[in-house]
């Protein structure tokens, strides 16, 4: 059974729009089994789905002549005559593939729905090629009310903290903590043992390194690579210190820049940079890393529960918006600040004091709403938890 995702309705009001519709995220995330899912749900028998990791289907899309593509798409059973619809999966293995999807657009009216796992790539290709004649999707690990979803489980969780009792907190918590020990993605959470879970964790790394890294990235040292994921998914949570970061692997600090770019472009990490309204500001400050998912994090490093426990809060918060953090020389800070609107500071077990401060600091930002995300059940006003999000 296909269970459908959140961000499957942020996306159906564009079905019927002109414009391609791209939808990019690391691997494994679902991404071939949400295009399906749209397949099924476009009425239109004028439509075809091709899945570009397949060499023979590339070369559909590989002749310089468009009209030869367009004919080949005929043969196929499509019909230009009328509106056609084509599903293009794992779309970063044809790279002449923006210059032909903008033909075929601007003189076909042809509506693409698009896949690709690697934002560093497609961003750069299609960009400028595509310029108005796209939208963009980002699909993550599950969130932890998708992860419900895909458990088939029957826990509702309350709106209202004030509504969770110790005992319905013990209920949600026992698949919580599955839930931050595995992470996510898809395929682990459909696994049933620990073993099972722990082998495709390692296996999802193992398609990233092989897929993204030696195949798009193109560095001289993978290892360097390597050591580099290891390094930051021990420091989660925690500010970049850039120098001492490229003293320790022996690179060159433009060098781990692009690093970090590449890591981050496609999804594997996210930085975080700091809020600030002075912009010369915020390129001074370090930003803050965080992986793509817990389950991942879990096996790279040996990380406390706190340290887990934020990350998910960072995968669960990343869904809704433009992410930050915030943080004063006095040491004031906040974790997380969601749309320069929204502060949410996560805390193993919550004390008044955190309360006090998050409202005070938070406050005096004008930010409309301040949240302590607490992970232990506690009695504090002014906390929710992290289930919750």
């Amino acid at each position: 059974m296909i269970r459908p995702r959140l961000i499957l309705e942020e996306i159906r009001p564009y079905y019927n729009s002109p414009e391609a519709i791209i939808i990019t995220g690391m691997r494994r995330t679902g991404k071939t089994t949400l295009l399906n899912l749209i397949f099924s749900q476009i009425e239109s028998a004028n439509k075809i789905f091709l899945d570009l990791e397949n060499p023979l289907n590339r070369k559909y899309f590989e002749d310089p002549n468009y009209e030869k593509i367009k004919s080949s798409l005929e043969i196929l059973g499509l019909d230009f005559t009328g509106k056609a619809h084509i599903f293009l999966d794992e779309i970063q293995f044809v790279r002449s593939l923006p210059s032909v999807v903008k033909y075929l657009i601007d003189h076909c009216r042809t509506k693409f729905y698009l896949t690709g796992s690697a934002s560093f790539y497609l961003k750069n290709l299609f960009t400028e090629s595509l310029s108005g004649r796209k939208f963009i999707f980002e699909l993550f690990p599950l969130t932890f009310r998708e992860f419900l979803v895909f458990r088939d489980s029957t826990l509702r969780i309350p709106e209202n903290p004030r509504d969770i009792t110790r005992p319905i907190f013990e209920s949600i918590s026992l698949l919580y903590d599955e839930y931050l020990r595995f992470g996510g993605f898809p395929g682990v959470v459909s696994k049933t043992s620990i073993a099972e879970k722990q082998r495709a964790l390692d296996d999802i790394f193992t398609s990233y390194f092989q897929w993204e890294i030696l195949n798009l990235g193109d560095f001289r040292k993978n290892e360097m690579i390597r050591d580099l994921i290891i390094l930051l998914a021990q420091r989660i949570g925690s500010k970049l210190d850039i120098q001492k970061i490229s003293k320790e692997l022996g690179v060159t600090r433009p060098t781990l820049y692009e690093y970090l770019s590449f890591l981050e472009g496609t999804f594997f990490i996210k930085l975080i940079r700091p809020y600030t309204k002075s912009k010369n500001s915020e390129i001074r400050k370090s930003p803050k890393v965080y992986l793509c998912d817990t389950g991942l994090a879990n096996r790279l490093a040996n990380l406390d529960e706190g340290r887990i426990f934020e990350n998910s809060i960072f995968q669960n918060l990343r869904t809704k918006g433009e992410m930050a953090y915030y943080e004063r020389k006095n040491g004031a800070e906040i974790d997380f600040l969601l749309d320069q609107a929204h502060a949410f500071e996560v805390k193993t077990t919550p004390q008044q004091r955190d309360v006090n401060q998050l409202k005070r600091v938070a406050g005096e930002l004008g930010m409309k709403s301040v949240q302590v995300v607490s992970r232990n059940f506690t009695d504090l006003e002014g906390t929710l938890y992290g289930f919750m999000i």
